[in-house]
């Protein structure tokens, strides 16, 4: 996976004001997120993907974004399966996406 940054990011925010800081690891990093965000906004604010396709080794950032494709499973780094799309990010969060890529 390329390194997480702001500018190869999916998503990009439009001047937000009233919402909490959220502190949260992606992938042994360290991130925020705001309030409210779903694990898959919080993620995709610093990312071009979620993860990569196990079989086509794609990457991929989500399809239907309500929580039926399932396409957007990540894990929390105790191995908890969470639906990105549908699941809020929550302070100190640490997960684990897949997204480094085929094996």
């Amino acid at each position: 996976m390329k390194p997480i940054t702001e500018s190869g990011a999916l998503l990009h925010r439009v001047a937000e004001s009233g919402r909490t800081p959220v502190s949260f690891v992606l992938n042994g990093q360290p991130l925020k997120a705001l309030a409210g965000d779903t694990v898959l906004t919080a993620v995709l604010t610093h990312s071009a993907q979620l993860r990569f396709s196990e079989f086509s080794g794609e990457p991929r950032a989500g399809f239907c974004l309500m929580g039926a494709c399932q396409d957007c499973w990540v894990a929390t780094e105790s191995g908890r399966r969470l639906r990105a799309c549908g699941t809020f990010i929550e302070e100190g969060m640490r997960l684990v996406t897949g997204a480094e890529g085929p094996v």
